[in-house]
């Protein structure tokens, strides 16, 4: 499946039982949140970094946010917002987003189990110092009424290029949502398909056990990816030329722009890595999505070290699309 999926994410929602939720919570109550989520942490071998929002400049907080590693919500908490984030960047603990705590644990590919098991890890070691709101009947109880009962959401980033230009997503949100799952952009709630990527998660956490959750969403994921891949078929059986076409196209372009703005990007991107799943460029598919996120705004300017004007960031990402594709001589 990582010709269609590029990667899986299990995001737990916590709160702690003797703070106030958002929105009534203090100043001090908020660093005692991050405080006492240090602290129950240390026993842990792994090594992680803070992150104050008020400490980190707007490019750094960009960046990470670009990686998934934060919020676009957590980024409106600068005063009080902070993250735990694992070296290897695959497990990040937001702290005074929404909830008292977002733990995400992430995974290349569909390995949703991978992800979940590394949530739940860090869920038992906060545990096993503290005490989380709950209730016997309800379960976690959140800030939001759709997180409450397991507190989690189980998705994955789908790369659906055929899907969208046949117009097919319409099918696709239906079925998704007989079996309560939602479809949204590449950043979460409110963010458009750059790219041709949606992610799909669960609706709601209450009445499904952790399992039941990530199964719906495996399977739909699975169902998903068989009807990309019948309408690639269908596309290099009907007219493999305009396929090639486009995929190459962009290649070439992409091997010799001197500038490329960030949605024309997005959209070469798409063919690049369609094109490296069907095998017909000097490309794999982790080259693709490693590109995906280097040549996004926040990590150009984390790379040069300092703020560029749009004119500079479309020059030096399309001098990094060059550097990365070897210039088309791979």
């Amino acid at each position: 499946m990582k010709d269609i999926v590029v990667s899986s994410r299990v995001r737990l929602a916590r709160n702690y039982e003797d703070l106030p939720f958002r929105g009534r919570i203090t100043g001090e109550q908020s660093e005692a949140c991050v405080q006492r989520t240090l602290d129950a942490l240390r026993e842990l071998p792994e090594i992680y970094q803070l992150f104050l929002l008020r400490s980190a400049d707007e490019v750094e907080r960009k960046a990470l946010m670009e990686s998934h590693l934060i919020s676009p919500d957590l980024m409106q908490h600068e005063e009080a917002g902070a993250a735990l984030i694992r070296r290897d960047e695959k497990i990040s603990i937001m702290m005074n987003e929404e909830d008292h705590l977002r733990i995400q644990a992430f995974a290349a590919g569909d390995d949703l189990g991978g992800a979940a098991e590394n949530a739940f890890s860090i869920d038992d070691a906060l545990q096993r110092h503290l005490s989380f709101a709950f209730d016997p009947q309800w379960g976690y109880l959140t800030a939001c009424p759709t997180n409450t009962g397991t507190g989690m959401r189980a998705s994955m980033m789908l790369h659906l290029p055929m899907l969208t230009l046949l117009k097919q997503m319409g099918k696709v949100n239906q079925l998704a949502a007989k079996l309560g799952l939602t479809i949204r952009g590449i950043y979460g709630e409110g963010s458009e398909a750059q790219g041709n990527l949606y992610q799909l998660s669960n609706q709601v956490t209450l009445g499904r056990t952790e399992k039941e959750i990530m199964d719906a969403v495996s399977a739909v994921a699975k169902q998903m990816g068989e009807m990309e891949r019948v309408f690639r078929q269908k596309a290099e059986e009907k007219d493999l030329i305009i396929l090639e076409d486009q995929i190459f196209r962009s290649f070439g372009l992409c091997c010799h722009a001197r500038r490329m703005p960030l949605k024309e990007f997005m959209a070469h991107w798409s063919n690049l890595r369609l094109g490296a799943a069907l095998e017909k460029l000097p490309l794999s598919l982790e080259e693709c999505d490693a590109l995906l996120i280097s040549a996004q705004p926040g990590h150009l300017q984390k790379a040069a070290g300092r703020a560029l004007e749009e004119k500079e960031m479309d020059e030096q990402r399309a001098s990094l699309i060059r550097n990365a594709l070897n210039g088309g001589t791979k």
